[in-house]
């Protein structure tokens, strides 16, 4: 029974974590170091576990091939965008699954509305597609950086909010999650990055550029998750300055995602009862 409350109260703990529409989220209200009761150990165990729920419903959502999920990663530097695919999806069948990053446009990308390269890696029926940041680029840098004017980026909203709406209707179920870390714990994991040679080929010094408008983006990301948090495509605000509760928090997610689509294997084939393989 201990473990059922264990595990209805983690359920509590990461349904919180999501914007319910229309509220008026504030990023300094919510916690970023949030451990959801559980030591490093057991975050760990608890996503290993996940993960072996999340491989048996992928393969079904594989095998009916009927409907999609996609995952949205959106996060300030350092937040661990990386490390949380990597570990979220260890293990499971490369088959059904795909991970989509997004740099600047470029080349035949930029001769298209902003849109146009997002809908092309979008899941495929009985697929989940993991966005390694995504079109909400469009009304973060693009913002905080001036590239378009403020009555282009805001109205990007509408359209994003519709976007994912025509992936629901054709059965693609969208979910978002914000990697939350603290403005000291970037600082740490730069400082750990330029210190180690393995790891210094993830810093550029734009990033810097980027940490001195800390505040800016995240006022852009207020904007932009109050905005487009909706019932069906909502968004997530996960702690993300421990990395294994983190990786817990966004496998749970996924998981309950799955959960709620409950995917179904097909039928078989008609007339295979009593045949013999010789």
């Amino acid at each position: 029974m201990a473990d059922q409350d264990d595990d209805r109260t983690l359920r509590t703990a990461i349904e919180r974590l999501r914007v319910k529409p229309g509220s008026d989220l504030v990023l300094s209200k919510r916690a970023t170091d949030d451990d959801f009761g559980m030591t490093k150990d057991e975050a760990l165990e608890r996503l290993a576990e996940t993960r072996s729920r999340i491989d048996v419903l992928q393969q079904r959502l594989y095998a009916e091939s009927r409907r999609s999920v996609l995952l949205v990663v959106q996060a300030m530097d350092a937040a661990g965008k990386d490390g949380t695919i990597r570990n979220v999806l260890t293990g499971l069948n490369p088959a059904g699954i795909r991970v989509a990053s997004f740099k600047a446009p470029a080349g035949p990308e930029a001769q298209h509305d902003y849109l146009w390269r997002v809908h092309q890696v979008c899941p495929s029926r009985g697929e989940i597609v993991v966005f390694n940041r995504s079109h909400y680029e469009d009304v973060l840098v693009v913002r905080v950086k001036s590239f378009v004017p403020e009555d282009v980026w805001r109205r990007r909203y509408g359209h994003i909010r519709h976007f994912e709406e025509l992936l629901g209707d054709e059965g693609t179920t969208v979910v978002k999650v914000f990697l939350h870390v603290s403005k000291d714990e970037q600082a740490r994991r730069f400082q750990e990055r330029l210190d180690d040679p393995e790891k210094r080929w993830k810093f550029r010094a734009g990033d810097l550029d980027d940490r001195a408008l800390w505040s800016e983006f995240q006022s852009a990301y207020e904007d932009a998750i109050n905005e487009t948090s909706t019932a069906d495509a909502p968004w997530y605000v996960v702690p993300a300055d421990s990395n294994s509760r983190r990786n817990m928090a966004v496998g749970e997610i996924l998981r309950a995602t799955l959960e709620r689509l409950d995917p179904q294997i097909p039928e078989p084939e008609a007339g295979l009862d009593g045949v013999k393989v010789v």
